[in-house]
C-alpha cells in the first residue's frame, strides 16, 4: 500500500462519515485539520512525558492519527504528499549529508 492508496482509504472513511458534507459540525477545512494534526502529534509526545518508553500498541494508534490527519492535510490542499517527501529529502541531504543517490 502506498501513500495514494492510504490517502483513498482515509477519504472513504470521512467519507462515510459524513465529515465532508457542506453541513457537517465536524467540518473538514484545512485550519481544522491542521488543529488536528498538532492536537494527536502532542499525544504523541505524552507517551515520553514520564520516561524514555512508550507502549508499542498505544504509541502505534496515535502515530497513525497523526498520519492520517497529515494525508488528508495534504489532500485537502492539494499537496503531492508523496513527491512533498522527495523534495524535502533531496533538501536535506544538500544541507545536511552526503549527496542525494
Amino acid at each position: 500500500m502506498d501513500i495514494k492508496d492510504l490517502t483513498a482509504e482515509m477519504n472513504t472513511f470521512v467519507g462515510a462519515m459524513g465529515w465532508y458534507r457542506e453541513d457537517s459540525p465536524l467540518a473538514q477545512k484545512p485550519r481544522n485539520i491542521a488543529i488536528s494534526l498538532a492536537l494527536e502529534a502532542a499525544e504523541v509526545l505524552e507517551h515520553y512525558q514520564w520516561g524514555e518508553a512508550a507502549r508499542p500498541e498505544a504509541l502505534a494508534e496515535e502515530l497513525a492519527d497523526v498520519a492520517l490527519y497529515l494525508l488528508q492535510l495534504a489532500y485537502l490542499t492539494g499537496i503531492d504528499l508523496e513527491q512533498a517527501i522527495m523534495d524535502k529529502l533531496a533538501v536535506n541531504y544538500r544541507r545536511f549529508g552526503p549527496q542525494a543517490p
